[in-house]
């Protein structure tokens, strides 16, 4: 799929687009510091009150908004995936409330499918519906292996590469959202012991490649087209 281009959104679309990725953001219960502040951009405030008052939208309204506009749409998903893979976790509730939002949409995306290999044990050929663990945890997003040879990942890679930033509200959300640097990796130790090593956000997240090249887009846009300063976003 060729790159596509954000064209300056209306104030319905911008509104339906925030309501859109809070939904996504609370969708795993747990809607953090930089979540809020990334969505605050697409609002152009920083009061969380603001925030606060929104509801998150509903597939069919998100439908009636930007159903009509297949470009909005695909440019839509590919943010709200940004919001559920940021923090290197892709949870079952998230990955429904996306297929919610494609479905309404009207909209087949093969890049979502694949992205659902992240919650699943790949058995055969038969793809299997992602389930929460025993525990009731969020399933960590873990690079699957090779299926028949063949990177099953490709298609997400592919399909948000093809997202070229032209609207200065999204640019600022991908700035707000993707980490400015990978997390260094680190041990955790309770007196005195490690009890846990946790390798950096690299290689956790097997789409972190594709989100550092679209926040580094992202800056562009903003410096080179919009003459903003970017130094806080550094």
């Amino acid at each position: 799929m060729s790159n596509a281009t954000i064209s300056p959104m209306s104030k319905e679309q911008s509104s339906a687009w925030v309501r859109g990725l809070l939904a996504v953001a609370w969708a795993d219960g747990h809607f953090d510091e930089e979540e809020r502040e990334a969505i605050a951009d697409l609002v152009e405030t920083e009061a969380n009150s603001d925030l606060q008052a929104l509801d998150p939208v509903s597939p069919q309204e998100l439908a009636e908004v930007l159903g009509d506009d297949d470009r909005a749409a695909h440019n839509f998903l590919r943010t709200a995936v940004m919001v559920a893979i940021a923090d290197g976790v892709y949870t079952p509730t998230e990955d429904e409330i996306l297929h919610q939002f494609c479905q309404a949409l009207g909209l087949r995306v093969e890049a979502l499918d694949s992205l659902r290999h992240t919650l699943e044990d790949l058995q055969g050929d038969a793809a299997k519906p992602p389930a929460p663990s025993a525990s009731g945890a969020a399933s960590g997003l873990k690079p699957p292996e090779p299926h028949h040879g063949i990177d099953v990942l490709a298609p997400t890679r592919e399909w948000l590469d093809g997202l070229d930033v032209h609207d200065p509200k999204v640019a600022r959300f991908l700035c707000r959202m993707i980490p400015s640097q990978c997390p260094f990796e680190r041990d955790v130790k309770l007196f005195g012991r490690k009890i846990v090593h946790i390798p950096p956000m690299c290689k956790l997240n097997p789409l972190y490649e594709q989100m550092v090249g679209l926040r580094f887009r992202a800056l562009s846009y903003l410096a080179d087209d919009c003459g903003e300063d970017v130094s806080k976003y550094l």
